[in-house]
């Protein structure tokens, strides 16, 4: 029985270790986000670039760690940032109360404006306010989506993971509208000419980059990084050179 807990021990150990080496390097600073939001987060080749993935980048260089990005749905990243997978997440997320049981949030760094996306031609919403009753697409777990199913009558709501898979179904007439943010609206559109935004916004919001519950020195850090991009007008730098792109 001695020899047998002895090697149980040594089995227990060992595992452990084995866990431990394969754990999260600690020079290594993992974002989790959704490269389909551009200009926030978008491919290009095989690298994912834009607005947050400059801010994560800027974090990643104040801690002294490398950048590690790791793309998937947005939901999943929102799971994978609860469960202590990635860092942090930087994907245009807004905070909400329900989120904030789940995970914590950095200061917010940026607006976002919320748009409704059309046919240009005969369109089956003609205004901002008319959503009631409509088919109405959104992204999987984003504010959008919790907007429209909170504050609109819509006869039904399409969540995608993907703008892209949206964009079909509206042209395609399986949906009537897409509500999402100002920015990928725009980039939406220039690569969907069929496709229009209407005049109008829907609601306002903020983005913040969320870590794991707990995390606070990880958010402090990411905090102060955010607090100097903002005062050195560094985010509006980004901004610019993704959307003028």
């Amino acid at each position: 029985m001695k020899k047998y807990l002895s090697l149980l021990a040594i089995l227990v150990m060992t595992l452990s270790l084995i866990v431990g080496c394969k754990g999260k390097d600690e020079n290594t600073l993992i974002v989790g986000t959704e490269a389909g939001f551009a200009p926030y987060e978008y491919m290009v080749g095989n690298d994912v670039v834009g607005i947050d993935m400059d801010i994560a980048q800027a974090i990643a260089d104040h801690l002294g760690k490398e950048l590690v990005i790791k793309n998937m749905d947005f939901d999943g990243a929102l799971v994978a940032v609860e469960t202590g997978k990635v860092d942090m997440v930087a994907a245009g997320v807004s905070v909400t109360e329900e989120r904030k049981e789940k995970m914590d949030f950095s200061i917010d760094y940026v607006d976002s404006t919320e748009v409704v996306v059309v046919n240009a031609e005969d369109p089956m919403v003609a205004d901002v306010d008319d959503l009631d009753g409509k088919v109405i697409g959104v992204q999987q777990g984003n504010i959008a989506d919790f907007h429209v199913e909170e504050e609109i009558d819509a006869g039904e709501i399409k969540r995608y993971t993907r703008f892209a898979q949206a964009a079909e179904d509206l042209k395609n007439r399986r949906i009537d509208c897409i509500v999402m943010d100002e920015f990928p609206a725009k980039d939406l559109v220039a690569s969907n000419p069929e496709l229009a935004i209407l005049d109008g916004v829907l609601f306002e919001d903020k983005y913040a980059i969320a870590v794991q519950k707990g995390n606070t020195e990880l958010l402090d850090e990411i905090n102060t990084v955010i607090e100097q991009l903002k005062k050195d007008g560094k985010i509006e730098e980004f901004t610019a050179d993704h959307t003028q792109r």
